[in-house]
């Protein structure tokens, strides 16, 4: 299928219309975005919103699958097992497996967020910035640092959270925090965060979106990296500065279902 796009304003029409498309309830059910939406309380939504975006590499349906696997081995009550489990009960991650993520990693993050949730009513508190900060890249690096701040952590466990100090694109911390931030009616998003603006947020670049993006022209540099999803972004709040990342839904529903 070929688009004709001459000016910003046809771009923008253009994503307009296609994040319309696909920012509706009928994108959830088959995307990870469904895990935060099987709960109601918040601790519970951040819980699952974490480990599903966390897990998020691979097939949709796979990462589902691994990240239902892990919240029934919490009894299906995240915030609740982490406050109350019993040293016995951390048997029940053995064996958890998905790609290069084990059950050491799991026992690190039970341990951590238990500390964290016996201290704080939200793990929104981990990612606090000033709101006259451009974008989450503080809340980004606070966040890899403090949840590597227990002593003994496993240095295996480092490569599942990225940070912009690594120069890395941040894809998953970034769509968990898309997940918990937005909040624009559509019901896709859950929007049960306050402290992040939605003009902060950066967009998360997975391969679908990093090929759209470059086909259209919002990307020009060579590798993918924690620049060139500010690249990216800012390139989108110029069509959109309040909420440049509903356009997260064009670019991923061009290239999964359009296959643009």
């Amino acid at each position: 299928m070929r688009y004709y796009l001459s000016s910003r304003l046809d771009l923008k029409n253009f994503l307009d219309e296609k994040a319309a498309r696909y920012n509706c309830p009928g994108f959830i059910q088959d995307d990870p975005v469904s895990i935060p939406h099987r709960f109601k309380k918040k601790q519970d939504i951040e819980m699952a919103g974490l480990i599903a975006a966390l897990l998020a590499w691979g097939q949709r349906k796979t990462i589902i699958n691994k990240a239902n696997d892990w919240l029934n081995r919490m009894d299906n009550s995240p915030h609740d097992f982490l406050l109350n489990h019993r040293p016995s009960d951390l048997k029940k991650f053995k064996g958890f497996k998905h790609r290069t993520f084990n059950e050491t990693d799991v026992l690190y993050f039970v341990e951590f967020l238990s500390r964290f949730y016996k201290r704080n009513d939200s793990l929104e508190k981990a990612f606090t910035m000033d709101r006259s900060n451009e974008n989450v890249e503080p809340a980004l690096i606070a966040f890899h640092r403090f949840f590597f701040s227990l002593e003994n952590f496993p240095e295996r466990t480092r490569k599942h959270i990225a940070t912009p100090e690594r120069k890395s694109a941040c894809k998953r911390l970034n769509m968990f925090l898309r997940w918990m931030v937005r909040n624009d009616g559509q019901g896709v998003d859950l929007g049960i965060w306050k402290s992040i603006l939605p003009g902060q947020l950066i967009c998360p670049c997975d391969l679908h979106v990093e090929r759209v993006a470059r086909k259209l022209k919002l990307i020009k540099r060579k590798s993918m990296d924690w620049l060139t999803a500010v690249e990216l972004t800012n390139n989108l709040k110029k069509l959109d500065p309040s909420d440049p990342v509903k356009y997260d839904f064009a670019l991923f529903g061009l290239g999964v279902f359009e296959k643009f």
